[in-house]
């Protein structure tokens, strides 16, 4: 038993060792920012070895260093700004999506490969030519580089830099059968801006005023968090509000990922030359789905497909099969969600991995129910039942964030909200004039 516990205290000072205690985290500064470079060069270098052949060896001597440093980096820093510590749970995610990137470099032998490769750079079709990025507009080919790039800067680069910058991996083998939304947008360059800019100003304004209206909830706006099961109301109230602040997180969380992706692409089309063909939605009115699969594999974004296939896929395949392989992808997918939220220093909480490790059954339910009826789920009924498993399934996971202290940080600054700075004065103006005292208290 002495032994089994010295063995636990070694574990768990090694562990703290590379990941410090909450408490013991070092107050983040700007300069701190070339700490967090400088631990992602040995996952780079690594992106760089996966397009060269024969580096097996080398990639994976390089791997520990690499996970050892981001795990090291990331985890040891953290804002300590009242109102901003939900940087920390994105610092965390960072760390997180780039170590799988560095592990999916370090165990493909023959490294990694686009479509049509055999080896990095060689095509199948002609062994003796290396290849360049696929034509602009080709679902196969597409990335998130441009051809004009591909001729100002070092072969080598660009090609480490377009495996680097790659998540959905379209065009390559590991994003092979990935499902890419219709484009709706002019693939004429200033029209494409110009709607892309649309779109951006639309989801600032989306998630500015689902942000804002969480924080008018009681125990939500503080960085110590707080329950959205207010248990002060009747049950009736309590779950319509509960109901309420679910769809407004889900909701920011859809319009965040809209936010980030449009600037990127604005960046990447307008001043990196990109060809707008290279930048396709990243969603698809995940709202609209009626049915699991339709929601998780096409409806969702798959920005993070491959990160969770890395920590959970991979071995649930080895184990059980494709079977395993759903069941290791959700399991990974909250792992990895789980492990990102204890950036917040609020600890752990089972909640959120059980959430997405149940979709693997409720998917396997749908399988059974389209083989024993002959019925695909979809319609009305398939969008009730979406709605049932996200948001009436979902609530314990979003309370697990807001207790732990999402809704208190704040992504988009008071300062230039226009939800803060107009809506809700006005809201609270015109509450007062009608005299509804309660509501306006409510707006602060």
């Amino acid at each position: 038993m002495e032994g089994v516990i010295t063995s636990y205290d070694f574990v768990h000072s090694l562990y703290r060792t590379v990941i410090p205690h909450p408490g013991d985290r070092i107050p983040f500064e700007p300069r701190h920012a070339l700490h967090l470079v400088a631990a992602l060069l040995p996952m780079m270098y690594m992106a760089y070895l996966a397009r060269r052949p024969d580096t097996f060896l080398l990639r994976i001597m390089l791997l520990p260093l690499a996970v050892l440093s981001i795990l090291g980096t990331f985890f040891r820093f953290a804002v300590l700004e009242v109102g901003y510590g939900t940087t920390n749970w994105g610092l965390a995610s960072l760390a997180l999506t780039t170590i799988a990137k560095a592990i999916d470099y370090a165990w493909r032998p023959e490294g990694m490969l686009k479509i049509g490769e055999e080896k990095p750079g060689v095509s199948i079709k002609s062994p003796n030519r290396r290849n360049g990025s696929g034509s602009p507009g080709d679902p196969d080919a597409l990335t998130a580089t441009s051809s004009v790039w591909q001729r100002r800067l070092p072969a080598w680069m660009y090609d480490s830099l377009e495996l680097l910058l790659t998540n959905r991996g379209i065009g390559w083998k590991f994003g092979a059968g990935v499902y890419i939304p219709k484009e709706h947008r002019s693939l004429e360059r200033s029209a494409f801006l110009s709607e892309t800019l649309a779109s951006f100003l639309h989801s600032f304004l989306v998630f500015d005023a689902c942000e804002s209206f969480i924080k008018l909830v009681p125990g939500l706006n503080t960085p110590e968090g707080g329950t959205m099961f207010r248990p002060e109301l009747p049950i009736p109230q309590r779950y319509i509000l509960s109901t309420a602040v679910h769809i407004a997180t889900g909701s920011a969380i859809v319009a965040g990922f809209d936010l980030y992706y449009h600037l990127s692409t604005l960046v990447g089309v307008g001043l990196l030359s990109n060809e707008p063909s290279s930048w396709p939605p990243v969603m698809d009115h995940p709202w609209q789905s009626d049915s699991l699969h339709i929601f998780w594999a096409k409806r969702w974004h798959q920005i993070l497909r491959e990160t969770f296939f890395v920590y959970g896929g991979f071995f649930g395949g080895l184990v059980a099969g494709n079977i395993g392989t759903v069941f290791g992808t959700f399991i990974g997918s909250g792992l990895f969600h789980e492990a990102g939220a204890y950036g917040l220093g609020r600890g752990f909480d089972p909640h959120v991995v059980f959430f997405f490790a149940l979709q693997a059954p409720l998917l396997i339910l749908e399988r059974i129910w389209t083989r024993s009826s002959g019925h695909r789920v979809k319609g009305i009924y398939g969008r009730l039942w979406v709605y049932f498993c996200i948001v009436v399934l979902g609530q314990p996971l979003v309370d697990s964030w807001h207790r732990r202290g999402l809704g208190g940080g704040y992504v988009i600054d008071p300062r230039i909200s226009p939800s803060r700075l107009l809506l809700i004065p006005f809201l609270r103006w015109f509450t007062e004039l009608l005299g509804l005292h309660s509501v306006s208290v409510l707006l602060g």
